[in-house]
């Protein structure tokens, strides 16, 4: 690919925002790695060589470092990336971003409980089917106080436990939900049975973050163990398709966390308006991603995080990742 000077223009903006709003607090690896990107020309026209829509950090950081980069220094990961420039743009360009954080489902959970069950589990972006598990997790869901509220399968102990932190003054409805059948649709589906599933899904875990690798391999084990079924597409595409493959006496549940952010603005509607024709739909985006919820979300007064909702009504602002959850729907219960 010929580089121009608006794309290592680009480059540069993307590594400089990503190493001053993105990284800090998640990743000083990664923190350092793009900032010596933003700041280095020469990296700046390597990194432009490849696809602009599979440059991004997380993307091009994983894919170093799955080929062998050394988690070290911006001066060692850079004449690491130099040495091997023609291996890692061609390894970028049939990659792509596909974080599969079952913790997620920390965030899901709350509004999957509002839906009566049985459930038949659609997500779009499903990548390995990590998220399509949330009655097969274990649970804690803690407050500042101390108090907790613990969840786990009616089978036993789940070797995944999902931990977040509760905030706010009003009390989620917590319940595992009937999961009677589970499907997902992605552009390049990833069978949670390959080993080099596991090898990818953890390499895009970023350098820092303690515990996500570990419940990355133990959800593949449990996906793994029971696989969904798993269709390659486009989510606005696929939808009506694959809908029609669930059982007839059970509610479908379209999914979509964290995936309309890849898409260009008309596909983010297209999609949803695919997921809502279909059945419920449950979501986790930023508030001004889209014009998909039932009333405005004013920016201003968001409390900061991501909206979760259901059917395009918001309930509550959670951590993209499931880390914490502020419930905000009226109906409430108050802490027990």
């Amino acid at each position: 690919m010929t580089t121009t000077a608006d794309a290592t223009s680009t480059v540069r903006e993307r590594y400089a925002r990503f190493a001053r709003d993105e990284a800090p607090g998640r990743s000083e690896v990664y923190r350092e790695w793009a900032a010596g990107v933003a700041g280095d020309p020469g990296m700046q026209r390597l990194l432009a060589r490849i696809a602009p829509a599979r440059r991004q950090p997380p993307l091009v950081f994983a894919v170093t470092r799955l080929l062998g980069a050394p988690e070290a220094g911006y001066a060692s990961w850079s004449a690491w990336t130099r040495a091997h420039a023609d291996a890692v743009v061609a390894e970028c360009d049939r990659r792509s971003v596909q974080t599969n954080e079952p913790l997620r489902c920390a965030a899901l959970l709350p509004a999957l409980a509002l839906v009566p069950g049985p459930i038949a589990l659609l997500e779009v972006g499903a990548s390995a089917g990590l998220c399509l598990y949330p009655d097969r997790y274990g649970y804690r869901y803690r407050r500042a106080d101390g108090d907790e509220v613990v969840l786990e399968p009616a089978d036993g102990p789940s070797p995944v436990t999902l931990t977040s932190e509760l905030r706010g003054d009003r009390m989620p409805p917590l319940a595992l939900p009937e999961i009677v059948w589970r499907a997902g649709i992605d552009l390049e589906p990833l069978d949670p049975r390959d080993p080099d599933t596991e090898r990818w899904l953890t390499g895009l875990v970023w350098p820092g973050e303690t515990g996500r690798a570990e419940r990355v391999r133990r959800a593949l084990r449990i996906a793994a163990s029971d696989p969904p079924l798993l269709v390659a597409g486009d989510g606005a595409e696929k939808i009506a398709e694959v809908a029609a493959l669930a059982p007839p006496d059970a509610t479908l549940v379209v999914t979509t966390p964290g995936v309309l952010a890849l898409m260009p603005w008309p596909a983010r509607h297209a999609t949803i308006a695919a997921a809502r024709a279909a059945g419920r739909w449950v979501t986790i985006d930023a508030p001004a991603l889209h014009e998909g919820w039932t009333s405005p979300v004013d920016v201003a007064e968001w409390p900061g995080g991501f909206a979760v909702a259901l059917d395009g009504d918001v309930v509550a602002a959670a951590d993209p990742l499931g880390g914490w959850l502020e419930w905000r729907a009226e109906d409430a219960a108050t802490p027990r």
